[in-house]
């Protein structure tokens, strides 16, 4: 099996990275192939132009770099997003690629004649593993952790028809050791797809 796994942190040694790479040793691990997508440190352009809306208004074809990125979620048998999360979402870079890249007539399409619409991603599962900075309480108390699940799980993939097999909101990522997360990465890896 194949995993892409997508980050989007500027800094190359930072926690984000280091737990991507961790899930990809534990995909090595377990037999499995992986990618990683450093939107960062590749350019990703995430800026929704005028090109971007003639595509989503199935006026124009789609740009060379929003097919080359879905050519490598069409790659994967499941896709892991590895974030730090700003503002109670993901990084605006991350959200700037799924905007591009999550358009109308790959991921969905609602062209149809009767007015209908149809999830073009069924096939695709989804891993989220979103490093949080505050403590499980404070998301408790003010439901962060469901607004994100709402916007996140249901508004994004579900939209699409994609499949989110796991949400992982790795709590205290700032003041706890490294060593903890590292550890949990691995094991999500290796069991991402399952045992053999």
């Amino acid at each position: 099996m194949h995993a892409l796994i997508v980050t989007a942190h500027p800094e190359p040694q930072s926690l984000t990275h280091s737990i991507a790479a961790q899930i990809g040793e534990g995909l090595a691990g377990a037999g499995h192939t992986f990618e990683i997508a450093d939107l960062a440190t590749e350019g990703f352009d995430p800026r929704f132009t005028p090109g971007d809306l003639a595509v989503h208004r199935d006026k124009a074809a789609r740009p060379a770099d929003v097919a080359a990125e879905q050519a490598r979620i069409d790659r994967a048998d499941a896709l892991v997003l590895v974030y730090p999360v700003y503002w109670w979402s993901m990084p605006g870079l991350m959200k700037g690629w799924i905007d591009r890249v999550f358009s109308n007539q790959w991921a969905f399409d609602f062209t149809l004649q009767d007015g209908g619409m149809v999830k073009k991603l069924q096939h695709l599962k989804v891993h989220l593993v979103q490093l949080a900075g505050a403590d499980a309480g404070l998301y408790e108390r003010h439901g962060y952790a469901n607004a994100m699940k709402v916007q996140i799980d249901h508004g994004i993939f579900d939209f699409c028809g994609a499949t989110v097999v796991s949400s992982e909101l790795l709590f205290e990522s700032e003041g706890q050791a490294p060593a903890v997360f590292l550890e949990r990465a691995g094991k999500l890896g290796m069991a991402l797809f399952g045992t053999k």
